[in-house]
């Protein structure tokens, strides 16, 4: 009972965050009908911008043992880190994929992952973050807050899971409560009429790029804080890895559907988790894809997805 209780937790952990990067997924395809293959990307980012402001603009590596990460160090890092990321999906919506808004598909493909290699190579750089592997300093409790019959819930994993929470709470507030978020299902359902219904599509759609961007920068910064070995060379496999795991979550829960992205983020930490804990560590890759293709062979729309039918 002790470990299931564990791995339980540890899946909710990491499920949060593949939810966090599927959102942006989910929400692009929603709008747009295609793969944004650069948001991985952006997510590798905000791990790497908050590196920057931890280290080389707050100097917190430098600081003394003794005097501890003050309390606004995690706030601010994780702010900057959504911000720029934010204006990051921007930039790369304005002047990337809003040109080829009515291009053939697979154009926009290509320049999708155009964008991805020429952040993952730009990044390695050494005037931007370099080829090596850097250290983060830990501005997160590393203590346990509690502990029952062996279960340890660690200060970082309820930090994570909270604010992963709160996020997803506030972007489904946003989606189904005001007025932006009626316009972004609008434009998701047909953009020629909403614009005829005076929704202005190029805003919306630049908000949704940049949304999906800040959330995939708060999963960087999250999955930092867990992991702080974790911050290897921007194009390195892992972090790849990573992005494909968000985008089959995406996949799997429905793309398209907000609420199955999240869905499919915790299913596959759960899977993850529970298949490292009870069968093999080695295929912990193996689980996730056989996941994926059960789901695209019996639900192909997702789990929380509905089929499209098109008139003829």
């Amino acid at each position: 009972m002790t470990k299931l209780i564990q791995t339980l937790l540890d899946g909710f952990a990491v499920g949060g965050l593949y939810a966090l990067i599927a959102l942006g997924y989910t929400m692009v395809y929603g709008i747009l009908k295609f793969i944004n293959f650069a948001h991985s990307d952006v997510f590798v980012l905000g791990a790497w911008i908050s590196w920057v402001v931890a280290v080389r603009l707050l100097r917190l590596d430098t600081l003394p043992p003794e005097a501890g990460i003050p309390w606004w160090a995690a706030p601010a890092v994780i702010l900057v880190a959504m911000a720029f990321c934010g204006l990051a999906g921007f930039i790369i919506e304005r002047f990337a994929y809003r040109p080829l808004r009515g291009a053939p598909r697979l154009n926009v493909l290509i320049t999708a992952i155009g964008v991805s290699l020429l952040l993952e190579n730009t990044g390695q750089l050494r005037v931007f973050f370099g080829p090596y592997p850097k250290a983060v300093p830990v501005l997160l409790p590393d203590q346990t807050i509690a502990q029952l019959a062996g279960v340890k819930l660690p200060a970082v994993d309820a930090i994570v899971i909270g604010l992963t929470i709160v996020l997803m709470l506030a972007l489904e507030w946003l989606i189904y409560r005001t007025k932006l978020g009626r316009a972004m299902r609008a434009v998701s359902f047909n953009t020629q009429t909403a614009a005829l219904m005076g929704v202005n599509v190029d805003r919306v759609i630049s908000f949704t790029f940049v949304l999906g961007s800040a959330l995939a920068a708060a999963a960087g910064f999250l999955f930092v804080m867990k992991y702080p070995a974790g911050l290897k060379q921007p194009a390195d496999s892992s972090w790849i890895m990573l992005g494909l795991k968000a985008f089959v979550a995406a996949v799997v829960g429905g793309i398209g559907n907000v609420r199955g992205a999240m869905l499919g983020g915790i299913l596959i930490g759960l899977l993850e988790f529970f298949g490292v804990a009870y069968l093999d560590p080695l295929y912990r890759d193996v689980y996730v894809f056989s996941l994926l293709i059960l789901v695209l062979l019996f639900r192909p729309a997702g789990l929380l997805g509905r089929a499209e039918a098109e008139k003829v």
